[in-house]
């Protein structure tokens, strides 16, 4: 028979490697998988132990798939009473489409009716159709005017292991896969009993343990598909329960003998280093996440590997005596990590800190073992360059979303340079290997700056502040520290924008110097990396503009002033509470007690916050943006702002004015931010620059005021220079209170934003 291996693209050689050490002769790597011949025993043995496959499908047939008719009349034809039992229920599932036939459900359909149609005929009665709990599940490949027509007989993804918890079975799966292939490509990885397993395996970035898992398993003689209690051969008449059951009878047996003898490895290594020294095993894994670690250690225990491989908290300069522990049971040692996926602003200072971990492992690993080295790294295809050398091999695992550079080394990395960093609670200092030497000048000036900033902040109150700013130039970088609400320890968030270096800088050394900084912060500041976020900042006419490199949420709440805001530090442009701000919204809730307010450009309705809790009679908030006025309302709400006084109105600003003006609404007092520049599509052709429209603007606002009423006025286009004289001349009074309303933590920066009181002439 005929059958297809889907795997990871990349995984291709390696799956054919591993089918043949499963006794499968007849092979053939494809794009996205391996083709292989054999009987109904060999592919259950696939099934049963592969690790590299994420399906195996049994092609039935290849038929016309011109049209509509043309396919039913083929499928109608296959002896479906030979393939599909008696009792099974069924299921179809198409894939792909052509100029006839547009819709995959469409497809399922025609086939499921000739299936059948012809079952009805050869029976005399229909099989059960159940498409969310299937016995089989017939797959149909549409490609041209062909349909591949095939038996799933895996059911779910083999790369779903039996040990993931069922809540993250989706999300941790590729895990497994990336891990399988992580060792594959080391040559430890392939299911079959005779394979030398002398080896140790170190993850110094385990995350919820896959490397490690797999490794482990591996050396147990674990078959992946032992612990599975459906399968989607159940329902196919080839299937044989007899010789199924032989094979799971052998697969016990190899596991319990394969588990014996890690045991016994176990014992020995357990009584060198004592019950509480922590023991020597041949499988460890190191992570700085809690959460993580707790996960990891379920999973082996859901394996039954727990007994035999040890997951520990270690930071990066704990990881060279836990490779020595693992060296010292096996002569070759495998040190193999798979990194976090990148797709939050986060992920840049977590990756950071994944490489520094992998590269002293790999360095300690080098040092210890006697005979041979291998280092496998999936997740960062520039990791090149701070290992010092070229890799020995380097594949491609995966597309789209979730491709992934996977690089060998089998040689330690070479010395780079290393600073060393005190530690902030008083412990040993750390050592880092940085791109830069004079990364040392940037993290002794954030210690410096860090050590005063913090004092301030405790003495003021303050938990979210600016703790850098460019005070280096060659580190052009914004670094703001936001404290989680319940203000504990380790519930601090940082948040880094880089500059855009100018032209004259090389953008190579720009990349560099910002990947030290994200590798030094989280050590100088004693925060998780993955509490770190960052983003690029690029400078334009208009003032500053930013690229954001995230692509989710990551949404907490934070305290200033006894209020509440919802920050997000990966999602959007900004967090949501522009801190230098802070004094600015105090002088509103001072100036609101029994007040009619109105907030324009209101962004996420700081402001309104403290207007209302200054003892404002109305507030009236006002955006363009429908997500920002609802990010207001739920600030306003937390804050237990909720009622008819509180309004959120969505216009452009300068239309709103206008017809404003025309109605006997007035305010007392009016904050206005606008941004510095808009070409936003809900403004149609218009566009908005603070320069040129700020004398328009204030005359508006001048003539929403009541007769005492004032207005604040802030922009932060550096260069602003107010129209003092074309604003008089229409009764505007304005006067500069930026020097006022600059935070200390912003004293570096004068031009941080300005600010000016607006009231009526005469």
């Amino acid at each position: 028979m005929e059958f297809f291996a889907s795997c990871l693209s990349g995984f291709e050689k390696l799956l054919a490697a591993e089918l043949k050490e499963l006794g499968i002769k007849r092979t053939r790597p494809l794009g996205g998988g391996v083709a292989f011949y054999g009987e109904a025993a060999d592919v259950l043995r696939v099934c049963l132990w592969s690790r590299l496959a994420s399906r195996v499908l049994c092609v039935v047939a290849r038929v016309s798939a011109a049209d509509a008719h043309a396919l039913y009349a083929a499928v109608r034809e296959v002896a479906w009473s030979d393939i599909v039992r008696p009792d099974a229920r069924i299921a179809v599932r198409a894939h792909g489409t052509n100029a006839e036939l547009r819709n995959t459900h469409f497809v399922e359909l025609k086939v499921k009716d000739a299936i059948c149609d012809q079952l009805l005929q050869e029976r005399g009665v229909r099989p059960e159709i159940d498409t969310t709990d299937p016995d089989l599940v017939i797959d149909v490949r549409i490609r041209d005017e062909k349909a591949t027509i095939s038996l799933d007989l895996t059911g779910k993804s083999l790369y779903q292991r039996g040990y993931l918890d069922p809540k993250d079975e989706r999300d941790s799966s590729i895990s497994c896969a990336l891990a399988a292939g992580a060792l594959a490509l080391a040559g430890v990885g392939v299911a079959h009993a005779s394979h030398d397993r002398t080896w140790s395996v170190v993850d110094p970035v385990c995350g919820e343990g896959a490397i490690v898992i797999e490794a482990a398993s591996c050396a147990a003689d674990l078959a992946c598909g032992l612990t599975r209690d459906k399968w989607g051969f159940f329902g196919w008449v080839a299937f044989d329960e007899g010789a199924w059951d032989a094979l799971l009878d052998e697969a016990d047996a190899r596991f319990e003998r394969g588990l014996a003898a890690l045991l016994d490895d176990a014992s020995n290594a357990s009584q060198k280093g004592g019950e509480k020294g922590g023991w020597n095993a041949r499988f460890m894994g190191a992570t700085t996440s809690s959460p993580a670690l707790s996960q990891a250690r379920q999973n082996a225990k859901r394996a039954g590997l727990r007994p035999v491989v040890s997951f520990e908290f270690a930071d990066v300069d704990q990881l060279p005596d836990l490779v020595k522990r693992a060296c010292s049971e096996s002569k070759s040692c495998v040190v193999a990590s798979v990194l976090s996926e990148v797709d939050t602003a986060r992920a840049e200072a977590q990756r950071q800190a994944e490489l520094a971990a992998f590269m002293s492992a790999a360095s300690a690993a080098g040092s210890y073992c006697e005979d041979a080295f291998l280092a496998v790294l999936v997740g960062d295809d520039s990791v090149a360059g701070r290992y010092g050398e070229s890799p020995s091999n380097q594949i491609l695992f995966g597309s789209g979303r979730i491709a992934q550079t996977a690089c060998v080394f089998d040689a330690p990395p070479q010395a780079g340079i290393v600073i060393r960093i005190p530690d902030n609670q008083g412990g040993s200092e750390h050592e880092l290997e940085v791109h830069e030497a004079a990364s040392e000048q940037f993290a002794a000036r954030l210690r410096k700056v860090f050590k005063e900033r913090k004092k301030w902040a405790k003495r003021e109150g303050i938990g979210n502040y600016r703790l850098y700013d460019a005070d280096l130039p060659d580190y052009a970088v914004a670094i703001d520290v936001y404290t989680g609400e319940d203000q504990a320890r380790g519930n601090d968030y940082v948040h880094i924008a880089e500059y855009a270096p100018p032209r004259s800088v090389d953008a190579n050394l720009a990349r560099r110097r910002f990947e030290d900084v994200l590798a030094i912060v989280p050590l100088v500041l004693g925060v998780r990396p993955d509490h770190v976020f960052s983003k690029t900042r690029m400078r334009d006419k208009g003032g500053a503009q930013y690229a954001d490199r995230s692509r989710r949420n990551y949404v907490t709440h934070v305290i200033e002033n006894g209020h509440l805001f919802e920050v997000d530090l990966s999602g959007y442009l900004d967090t949501g509470l522009f801190l230098d701000h802070r004094i600015t919204r105090q002088m509103i809730e001072k100036l609101s007690d029994g007040k009619r307010v109105c907030n324009l450009f209101a962004y996420t309705g700081s402001a309104s916050v403290y207007a209302a809790a200054g003892g404002a009679t109305e507030v009236c908030t006002v955006d363009l943006s429908q997500t920002y006025l609802d990010w207001a309302r739920r600030n306003m709400e937390q804050n237990g702002f909720d009622g008819p006084q509180y309004t959120y109105e969505r216009a452009d600003v300068m239309s709103w004015i206008t017809q404003t003006r025309r109605q006997p609404r007035r305010f007392d007092l009016i904050f206005v931010d606008p941004p510095t520049f808009s070409n936003s599509k809900a403004m149609g052709n218009k566009t908005w620059d603070v320069q040129r429209d700020h004398v328009e603007l204030l005359i508006g606002v001048s003539r929403l005021l009541t007769k005492d009423g004032q207005a604040i006025f802030s922009c932060n286009l550096r260069n602003f220079k107010p129209d003092v004289d074309q604003l008089a001349r229409y009764g505007v009074k304005i006067e500069d209170i930026t020097p006022q309303t600059i935070p200390h933590d912003f004293e570096r920066n004068q031009k941080i934003h300005k600010a000016y009181l607006v009231t009526r002439l005469g």
